[in-house]
């Protein structure tokens, strides 16, 4: 691998430090972390959509 990182460094004429730096820049650009809020309120039931469509609430009375 770093063979590869200094042939690619020469053939683009700058440092492999500098080719190291492109590199990470890119990986943190493209990274995106996953949100924290996901599986907080887990019910653990795989078929809440399907009981949802199931089960009809009763209306509440507008009185």
């Amino acid at each position: 691998m770093l063979d590869e990182l200094h042939r690619l460094a020469s053939e683009r004429r700058i440092s492999v430090a500098a080719l190291i730096r492109e590199a990470l820049a890119q990986k943190l650009a493209a990274h995106r972390p996953k949100p924290r809020s996901l599986g907080i309120a887990a019910s653990n039931h795989t078929d809440t959509a399907q009981r949802t469509s199931d089960e009809r609430p009763e209306p509440r009375s507008w009185r």
